[in-house]
């Protein structure tokens, strides 16, 4: 996994001003971060004040994280830590977990682990790369043996709807030759409206066959041939 200090971040999140008006996220709240690595977006939430805890399996990374302040657990994630930490009273107003969910081989565990650990008012932000633009523009250079999935939106909607999450924004980036940031908040108890973008993103990726899996995969195949 790469460093995300990246610019998006940088500019659209770990700004005081921005997190403040778009997720109201002030010194009372906590952001927690999955696969943290040495804990560069959680220090510029940090020095905003705000409450931050990394998790983050690598131990040596963990521990360099550790070393400059980002309170770090050395732990993989699953619906088990999650119990845990909820047991603990740690839950979570702003959750993070980019291109991490590819890695995941029990996406269930993974993403009940999120509901669990997200706040009633929560936002969960995740970050992949975009499945849409891998297939157009045929960048299956960009598809790496450690992952066990890829992801449209309609797919990431699926399975975060098993575990009582519903996605209400999400943006394209240009990381990784196209990638997408969902934000998704508790079926229940979430309060921020939906974004006009959701509504467009859904009809892009259903114009392109992803919401029909035999159509997608006969199609698939076909590319993959030229390819090869």
């Amino acid at each position: 996994r790469h460093t995300r200090c990246s610019r998006d971040w940088s500019s659209d999140v770990c700004s005081s001003d921005l997190a403040s008006k778009r997720f109201s996220i002030t010194a009372q709240h906590r952001v927690i971060e999955i696969a943290s690595n040495d804990g560069c977006m959680l220090r510029a939430f940090a020095r905003h004040g705000t409450q931050i805890l990394g998790i983050e399996p690598a131990a040596n990374v963990a521990q360099a994280a550790i070393a400059q302040g980002v309170p770090t657990r050395i732990a993989f994630f699953g619906s088990r830590l999650a119990g845990q930490m909820r047991d603990e009273g740690i839950s979570a107003d702003l959750l993070i977990a980019n291109n991490v969910l590819a890695h995941v081989p029990d996406l269930n565990d993974f993403v009940r682990g999120l509901s669990t650990l997200l706040g009633p008012a929560g936002v969960l932000s995740i970050e992949f790369p975009s499945l849409l633009r891998l297939i157009d523009e045929n960048q299956y250079d960009t598809i790496y043996h450690e992952h066990f999935s890829y992801f449209s939106m309609l797919t990431a909607e699926n399975i975060l709807a098993r575990h009582g999450l519903a996605i209400f924004d999400v943006e394209d980036l240009a990381t990784h030759g196209g990638s997408m940031r969902i934000y998704a908040q508790h079926v229940a108890t979430g309060r921020l409206p939906l974004s006009a973008q959701l509504a467009a993103v859904r009809q892009r990726e259903a114009a392109a066959k992803l919401d029909r899996s035999e159509e997608h995969t006969s199609e698939l195949q076909s590319r993959l041939h030229l390819v090869c």
